[in-house]
């Protein structure tokens, strides 16, 4: 099991929440509660490794009603709020400000509970979440590199990771949804029908897309698409945050890789946190691609 010793090198607990340590600022943290939200500000949230770049892309695309042809990265277009530096670009940014999280619903803008502002939360089953992770912590060079599948799955389970439980980051999120405007989807619907997908979401969105505008939005945010396409696969950013030769942002985005890594026993040890976790949780989840009937454009 990892040592007490190498998890704090890794993460400072603030507020009941895992913060990277040398990545993340305490106090600019801190200051997102009180930002001042309009009206058009959209926010998606998600635990790591839950469809957050996709979305960076589909909010992108809807925006520009399908257009691609700006060259400004993704990360900067749909960049995350709680990065440093990013305060006074939100306050001076034009409308709509968008932008994405991996931040627990008590460390955003108090606002959003007066229903001010959007939000998207954006769930995926949590095995293959799991899966996903390890695999980016291989490459993510502000995180620790995992001993093995095991002791990573051990640390998951525990909540002993960037986003803590998945289980309370889920469920939090959702026990709020009548106190702001909130759109709920996971990311096994999109990967399902990602054109009624992306419809839901310029309606929630109020944007008016046409039928044509609408299925570029989905051609250009297709899995193979969005890995060739520079703006949107995270090959740009520098190696002192991604180590490119260890692996891809991009690795699979399917649904049941979890098949490759888990155990029987973890699987059943996995299923047996969820059935009490989840007990009472409305939405379920997809967990082999041999269930999803996939819909094209």
């Amino acid at each position: 099991m990892d040592s007490a010793a190498d998890f704090k090198n890794n993460f400072v607990s603030h507020k009941g929440f895992n913060l990277i340590r040398g990545t993340h600022d305490l106090e600019e943290v801190d200051a997102i509660y009180n930002y001042d939200i309009r009206d058009s500000d959209v926010f998606v949230v998600t635990y790591p490794k839950s469809g957050t770049i996709w979305m960076q892309q589909i909010l992108r695309l809807i925006e520009a009603k399908g257009d691609m042809t700006s060259e400004e990265l993704n990360f900067d277009q749909v960049p995350w709020i709680e990065l440093p530096g990013k305060g006074k670009k939100f306050e001076e940014a034009p409308s709509p400000r968008m932008r994405v999280t991996h931040l627990p619903y008590h460390l955003m803008p108090r606002a959003l509970s007066q229903k001010k502002g959007k939000v998207i939360y954006v769930a995926r089953n949590p095995k293959d979440v799991l899966v996903s992770y390890y695999h980016f912590h291989k490459f993510a060079t502000m995180l620790e590199t995992p001993k093995d599948f095991n002791h990573f799955f051990e640390r998951f389970i525990r909540g002993d990771v960037y986003g803590n439980s998945w289980f309370d980051h889920l469920k939090t999120w959702y026990s709020h949804e009548d106190h702001m405007q909130l759109f709920f989807i996971t990311y096994e619907e999109m990967i399902q029908d990602l054109l009624t997908s992306v419809r839901r979401i310029s309606t929630f969105l109020g944007k008016d897309l046409t039928d044509a505008q609408l299925a570029h939005v989905v051609t250009l945010s297709t899995f193979q698409n969005m890995r060739v396409i520079p703006q949107a696969n995270y090959e740009m950013v520098p190696d002192d945050l991604l180590n490119h030769h260890n692996g891809t942002f991009m690795r699979k985005g399917t649904i049941g890789d979890w098949k490759n890594h888990f155990t029987v026993a973890q699987s059943e040890a996995f299923d047996r946190v969820f059935q009490k976790e989840m007990k009472d949780f409305p939405v379920s989840f997809v967990w082999d691609i041999r269930d999803v009937v996939q819909v094209t454009v």
